[in-house]
C-alpha cells in the first residue's frame, strides 16, 4: 500500500526595519514568525526585509520589493504562502495578491501574522469553549476581507450589467450570514462565560494562583511539575490554549494553581477580546507566577510584553513571582582577556545577570530549570511562604493554627 504524504507548505517571510524597530528587531520578530510558521507545520525558505519609514498603504512593501519577491517565487517552486510579519489592511493584501499571482502558475496565499496566529489557534483549539472563541475571533478578522476571499464571482459575469450587482449582493448576503454567525457565537460565549464564572465562585475562598508568561516559556511543564498532573506541553507555540486549574497542596497548604494562554507581541485583538475568560483567570488571581525564559536572547522584552498585558488587564497591582526558567538552557561565552570590545549578553554568566536589574526584584524571583527540576524546593518554599500570607490574611484565625502545624 502506497503511502500518501501529506502536502507541506513552503513561505516566504516579509518584514520591515523602520526608525521605531530597527534590524536587530526586526530579525528577532522574523525569527518567531518562522517559530510560528513552523508550529503551523509551514516550512519557511527566505526571508525579505525592506526599510522604510511607514508601511506603504498600498502594499506594505515598495513596488521593487515587491518585484525582489515575485522574481523569488517564479524561481523557486513550489513557494506556497508569503507571510508578513504586520496586519495587513484588506487592500494591501488584494494588491498584494494581484502582483504575486499571475496566469499559468500556482496561487500564492498571502497572509499576515494575524491570520497565522488565528490559524495555529484553529488547529489547536481541543475544548468547545476554545473552539467557540477561536471561530468569532477567525471570523470578525475575516469579515472585512470577504472581497478578495469571493473574487471568483468575477468569472461568473456574462452580459448585461446586472451581474456585477448580482455579485455585490452575494458578498453582502455573505457578509450577513458571517455577521449572524458572531451574534450567534458571542451569546454562546456569554452562556458559557456565566457558566465558568459561576464555577470560580464555586470554588469558595482558596486562594487563587495563576501561571502568566509569554508563549513557550515552561507554563505547562511547570504546571505538571507543581501539580503532579499530566496537562500537554510541547515546544511549539501555543501548546495550551485552555485554562487548566487543578489544586495543588505544598505542605499543608491547598491552592487553586491555573495554567494560562501564552503570550505574545501583536496578540491579534480579536484572540484578546475573545479569550477574556482565560484572562479573568489572571484578573482574579491572588498571586501571579510569572514564567520568563532567562535563555531567551530577548527574554527582557517577552518580560516587558507580558507585564504591560498584565498592567492593562489587571486594575490593582497583584502580588507577583518572577520565576526566570530554562536555566539548563542557559550558554555563556566567556571573553577573551585580550578582547577590549564592549561586554555583551552572550558574554555575562548567570550569577552576572542575577546582578543586573533582576537583582531589584529581590525575594520576588527565583532562578530555576521546571525540565531538569532544578531549584524547584526552593521555589515550593517561596509560594509556599507568599500563599500562606495571603490565606492568613483572608482568615485570621487560621494564623494560629499554621504556627501549631509548623511547630510541629
Amino acid at each position: 500500500m502506497i503511502e500518501i504524504k501529506p502536502y507541506i507548505e513552503h513561505a516566504v517571510l516579509v518584514g520591515l526595519i523602520t526608525p521605531n524597530q530597527p534590524e536587530d528587531r526586526t530579525k528577532e520578530y522574523l525569527d518567531e514568525l518562522a517559530f510560528l510558521a513552523d508550529t503551523h507545520g509551514i516550512v519557511p525558505v527566505k526571508r525579505f526585509t525592506q526599510r522604510l519609514n511607514l508601511p506603504i498603504t498600498a502594499t506594505y512593501v515598495g513596488e521593487g520589493k515587491l518585484e525582489e519577491i515575485d522574481q523569488y517565487i517564479q524561481e523557486h517552486h513550489p513557494i506556497d504562502v508569503v507571510i508578513f510579519d504586520d496586519e495587513l489592511s484588506p487592500r494591501q493584501i488584494r494588491n498584494i495578491e494581484k502582483a504575486l499571482n499571475h496566469k499559468g502558475q500556482p496561487d500564492v496565499r498571502v497572509i499576515d501574522r494575524t491570520i497565522l496566529i488565528l490559524e495555529i489557534f484553529l488547529q489547536r483549539a481541543q475544548t468547545s469553549y476554545a473552539k467557540t472563541q477561536v471561530e468569532m475571533a477567525h471570523l470578525q478578522y475575516m469579515l472585512p476581507r470577504l472581497t478578495r476571499m469571493w473574487s471568483h464571482l468575477d468569472r461568473q459575469r456574462g452580459g448585461g450589467g446586472t451581474n456585477r450587482g448580482m455579485g455585490e449582493t452575494q458578498i453582502e448576503a455573505d457578509k450577513r450570514v458571517i455577521g449572524q454567525r458572531i451574534a450567534l457565537l458571542r451569546e454562546q460565549l456569554k452562556t458559557i462565560d456565566k457558566q465558568m464564572a459561576t464555577q470560580r465562585q464555586h470554588r469558595g475562598k482558596m486562594v487563587r494562583v495563576a501561571l502568566v508568561g509569554y508563549t513557550n516559556v515552561g507554563k505547562s511543564t511547570l504546571m505538571n511539575l507543581l501539580s503532579k498532573s499530566d496537562v500537554f506541553a510541547e515546544n511549539k507555540l501555543f501548546a495550551t490554549l485552555d485554562t487548566t486549574v487543578r489544586k495543588v497542596t505544598i505542605e499543608n497548604l491547598p491552592f487553586l494553581l491555573s495554567d494560562t494562554v501564552g503570550f505574545i507581541r501583536k496578540l491579534p485583538h480579536h484572540l484578546v477580546e475573545s479569550f477574556k475568560s482565560t484572562l479573568d483567570e489572571v484578573r482574579e488571581a491572588d498571586l501571579l507566577i510569572h514564567v520568563v525564559d532567562i535563555s531567551h536572547p530577548n527574554f527582557e522584552e517577552q518580560y516587558e510584553v507580558v507585564q504591560q498585558t498584565i498592567a492593562d488587564i489587571c486594575k490593582e497591582d497583584k502580588p507577583t513571582i518572577v520565576i526566570f526558567n530554562k536555566i539548563d538552557n542557559f550558554t555563556y561565552v566567556p571573553k577573551e582577556e585580550d578582547d577590549l570590545t564592549p561586554i555583551q549578553r552572550e558574554n555575562l554568566s548567570l550569577e552576572d545577570l542575577e546582578k543586573t536589574w533582576m537583582s531589584r526584584l529581590g525575594d520576588d524571583c527565583i532562578f530555576i530549570s521546571a525540565k531538569n527540576k532544578n531549584n524547584i524546593d526552593a521555589l515550593r518554599a517561596l509560594m509556599y511562604e507568599r500563599i500562606k500570607a495571603i490565606h492568613v490574611k483572608r482568615y485570621p484565625y487560621n494564623d494560629f493554627l499554621f504556627q501549631q502545624y509548623e511547630n510541629d
